[in-house]
């Protein structure tokens, strides 16, 4: 079964290009793209999500005011009972001089992962595998270390 992914522009954001780029490499890739568009809520990132079971949601911000779009982001995710990988990606802040500052930002906001517009479709999606890959095997190992402790 191929991975799901929720993928969209949060926030007030118009920008189209780039999660269109990215559906189509996703789709390539073997990827189910559940694409909400642009100008997208939290909520909605939060429904679409658990309605398709998706593994993961990418969000996408190009006009520099995502910090301020994704404020309680995974609160929400976390109080909807999602267990999901969460990427961010694009021109996160307005002046973005030190992305490794912006990449902290974001981190300290609960994103797995935090890309800058600059990233390769494929660097993200290999990012993505790789994830995926290692929530499914610690998934996998966790019913072995509860039978272990309760032994």
């Amino acid at each position: 079964m191929a991975p799901t992914v929720t993928l969209g522009v949060i926030g007030s954001d118009a920008h189209v290009v780039g999660i269109t780029i990215l559906e189509h490499a996703l789709e390539a890739a073997g990827f189910d793209v559940v694409s909400l568009g642009v100008q997208t809520s939290q909520a909605a990132f939060v429904d679409a999500t658990a309605a398709h079971d998706a593994d993961a949601i990418l969000v996408s911000s190009l006009y520099g005011h995502a910090e301020q779009d994704c404020q309680g982001f995974h609160e929400r995710v976390e109080a909807a009972g999602l267990d999901v990988v969460t990427y961010i990606g694009g021109n996160l802040a307005v002046g973005q001089d030190d992305f490794d500052e912006t990449r902290t930002t974001f981190e300290a906001l609960g994103f797995d992962r935090v890309f800058d517009s600059q990233t390769d479709p494929e660097e993200a999606i290999a990012a993505l595998r790789d994830d995926l890959e290692l929530r499914s095997s610690e998934a996998e190992f966790e019913p072995e270390r509860v039978r272990a402790a309760n032994g």
